[in-house]
């Protein structure tokens, strides 16, 4: 598959009553296509997606793919854990109700990067929809390697990577340098969306593209075009807002500005996460009005 643009992993607002406001969720997930986005990551990590119970991401995935439909767009959804008996299991369960599906590198276990090759290779051997790496190191304490990513991106069902390793790192530069065939390599971190797009990349994941979503796919169109005047401007007004919704674990703040300007009715997040100091939501305000 194709994958290329803004794709926004969608929060999951709650209600007073702490239950899942499930309007709010469809006015987000269309206001982000409307607003130029290629597609939505639904129960991703900005989606607390630990906290949800079955039910509730069910109803998610629902609401998203109905969405998505309506917009002719793309859906991800986050499935697989640290066990790949079990991640094979989850995978199958998206058959109909996904274009594509977002695996962590098995987490907690920390597997040699041989076993993530192999963790990988299994399941795209049973996969019933396309897979997206999600690498992200200081979340599941397991590097994987430029080489490895490589071996593993030449898997006939895994479309690309989200690629959140903190920075823009010698393994950054060397796997944008030197794609596998039909392997998209999406910026995950946000901060850096900016640059991995100058190295190449064709998009991102993107958690601050619920915030004017609009100049994020214009950024990534500049790039595209070669307007690198406008690019290089945007983007660092752009990270500095993204940089300033992750001075607390996210989405709290992403949430604390998004209720501030009535975009969900409630600020609140799920234990183990509390909410965003007032301090971080302005900062954030801040950062967004200078765009």
């Amino acid at each position: 598959m194709n994958l290329s643009g803004v794709y926004v992993p969608l929060i999951t607002p709650f209600a007073e009553n702490g239950e899942i406001a499930a309007d709010v969720l469809e006015d987000l997930a269309h206001a982000v296509l409307d607003g130029g986005a290629a597609g939505l990551v639904a129960l991703g990590t900005t989606a607390e997606v630990a906290t949800l119970a079955a039910e509730e991401r069910r109803a998610v995935t629902e609401i998203c793919g109905r969405v998505c439909r309506e917009h002719g767009a793309t859906l991800i959804v986050g499935a697989g854990s640290s066990d790949t008996r079990g991640s094979a299991e989850a995978l199958l369960a998206l058959k109909g109700e996904a274009d594509a599906a977002l695996v962590t590198v098995p987490s907690f276990v920390r597997p040699s990067e041989a076993g993530v090759l192999a963790h990988f290779t299994a399941l795209a051997g049973q996969t019933p929809v396309p897979l997206v790496v999600y690498n992200i190191p200081y979340r599941t304490g397991q590097s994987v390697g430029a080489a490895t990513m490589r071996e593993i991106g030449g898997l006939p069902t895994v479309a690309g990577v989200k690629h959140a390793v903190g920075g823009v790192d010698a393994d950054t530069v060397a796997l944008l340098a030197d794609p596998p065939a039909d392997f998209a390599i999406l910026a995950g971190d946000d901060p850096f969306f900016s640059a991995l797009l100058a190295l190449g990349a064709p998009g991102g994941i993107l958690a601050s593209a619920h915030l004017d979503t609009a100049r994020f796919v214009e950024l990534a169109g500049a790039w595209r075009a070669g307007d690198v005047a406008h690019a290089r401007a945007l983007g660092h007004r752009l990270s500095a807002m993204s940089a300033s919704l992750f001075t607390e674990p996210n989405p709290t703040v992403l949430k604390g500005v998004l209720h501030a300007r009535g975009r969900i009715p409630t600020a609140s997040v799920r234990l183990p996460l509390v909410p965003a100091r007032r301090e971080s939501v302005e900062a954030a305000e801040a950062a967004l009005r200078l765009l």
